[in-house]
C-alpha cells in the first residue's frame, strides 16, 4: 500500500473523530446553549428594555424556584422516572417553616435554621415515601407522585389551616432582598449553589454514574451486583429534598407561606428538564442543560411579555417549545446511536 494514501486515510480518520465529537457535544449540552444565546439575541434585537439589567435581575428572580425544582427533578428523570409531586411537597414546605418562622418564642437566628432544616426534612420525607412505594410494589412513578401531589397539597391545607402565614423575620425577608452586582439576587445564588453541587454529585460520584446507568439499563446495573432499588430511592428523596430547598427560595422571594403555592411548578421543573436536553427514557442528560432549560423557559416567557403577548398566546409558545423538545429529543437519540454504532 502506498504511504501517502496511508497517511491520508489515517487523516480522514482523525478529521471523521473529531467531526463526531464535535456533533456529540453540540447535540447536547451545546446545542442547548446555543438555542439560549439566539433566543437572547432575537428579543435584545425585537423586544424594548429586553436587554437592560433590571430585566436580567428580572428574569433571575423568577427563575430561581424552577431551576431548584429541576435540579431535583432531573436526578429522576435521569433513572427512568418522574416527580409530578414536587409543586405540592413545594407548598407543604412553605406553611412547615412559614409557621416556625413566625412563632414568637423562637428568635430569627434560631427559627430561620430550624425552618430550613424542617423543610428540607418534610420534602426528604415525602421524595423518600414516593420512591419506596414505587419501588415496593413496582408501581409506576407517575402514578404514585400524583397520589403525593395531592396528599401533600391536602396536608399544606391542614397545617395551614388553610390560610396564608404572613410576618416573616426581617432578616430573612431582608436576605431574600439582597442583590449582589446588580444583577444577581440572593435566590439565584442559591439556586447556582444547588446546580453546582448537583453537577458535583452527577460528574464526579460513583453515586451520579449509578444514576446514569439505571436509566440506561437497569437490569445491568443488577446484574453486576448492585442494587437500582436504594438508589431509585434516593433519587426522588432529592427530589424531595430541593423541593423543601426551593420551598425557602419561595418564602425568601414571596415572604409568605400558602398552602396553593407551587401550583403548576412541577410541569414547568420537567419542561426545564427536558428542553435542557435531559431524555425522558432516562440514561442522558445534564444538570447544566437543566440550568440552561430554565433559562430558555423564562427567557421566553420574558421576551413574549416585552413583544406585547397576550398571556393567553405565552403558553401555547412555551407548550410547543416543550413538544418541540421532546420530538428533537427522539431524533438526537437516534443520531447519536448513530454516531456511537461508527
Amino acid at each position: 500500500m502506498d504511504v501517502s494514501e496511508g497517511t491520508e486515510s489515517a487523516g480522514e480518520r482523525k478529521t471523521a473523530t473529531v467531526w463526531d465529537n464535535f456533533l456529540r457535544i453540540s447535540m447536547r449540552e451545546a446545542g442547548v446553549a446555543i438555542a439560549l444565546v439566539i433566543i437572547v439575541l432575537f428579543f435584545s434585537a425585537t423586544a424594548p428594555y429586553f436587554a437592560t439589567p433590571e430585566n436580567f435581575l428580572k428574569i433571575f428572580v423568577q427563575i430561581a424556584i424552577n431551576t431548584v425544582l429541576a435540579a431535583g427533578m432531573t436526578f429522576v428523570i435521569l433513572t427512568g422516572g418522574i416527580d409530578l409531586s414536587v409543586g405540592s411537597v413545594l407548598a407543604l414546605c412553605t406553611v412547615v417553616g412559614a409557621t416556625i418562622m413566625v412563632r414568637e418564642d423562637l428568635s430569627p437566628w434560631m427559627s430561620i435554621p430550624l425552618a430550613l432544616l424542617a423543610c428540607m426534612a418534610t420534602g426528604a420525607a415525602c421524595g423518600a415515601i414516593n420512591g419506596w412505594v414505587c419501588e415496593k410494589w413496582k408501581l409506576p412513578s407517575f402514578i404514585v407522585t400524583l397520589g403525593m401531589l395531592n396528599v401533600a397539597s391536602g396536608l399544606a391545607r391542614v397545617v395551614s389551616d388553610n390560610s396564608t402565614i404572613t410576618g416573616l423575620p426581617q432578616p430573612f425577608v431582608d436576605f431574600g432582598n439582597q442583590i449582589y452586582f446588580g444583577v444577581l439576587p440572593s435566590i439565584f445564588l442559591i439556586a447556582i449553589i444547588v446546580i453546582l453541587i448537583g453537577w458535583f454529585i452527577l460528574r464526579f460520584t460513583v453515586f451520579g454514574r449509578f444514576v446514569f446507568a439505571i436509566g440506561t439499563n437497569e437490569e445491568a446495573v443488577r446484574l453486576s451486583g448492585h442494587n437500582p432499588r436504594i438508589f431509585k430511592i434516593a433519587v426522588f428523596t432529592i427530589s424531595g429534598l430541593t423541593a423543601g430547598i426551593a420551598a425557602m427560595v419561595f418564602l425568601l422571594r414571596l415572604n409568605v407561606g400558602s398552602p396553593i403555592a407551587g401550583i403548576g411548578y412541577e410541569l414547568n421543573a420537567i419542561a426545564a428538564v427536558i428542553i435542557g436536553g435531559t431524555s425522558l427514557s432516562g440514561g442522558k442528560g445534564s444538570i447544566i442543560g437543566t440550568l440552561v432549560g430554565a433559562c430558555i423557559l423564562q427567557v421566553l416567557a420574558t421576551g413574549l411579555q416585552l413583544l406585547g403577548a397576550e398571556d393567553n398566546v405565552k403558553p401555547i409558545v412555551i407548550g410547543t417549545v416543550i413538544v418541540l423538545a421532546v420530538v428533537l429529543d427522539t431524533y438526537r437519540n437516534r443520531y447519536l446511536r448513530k454516531l456511537e454504532a461508527r
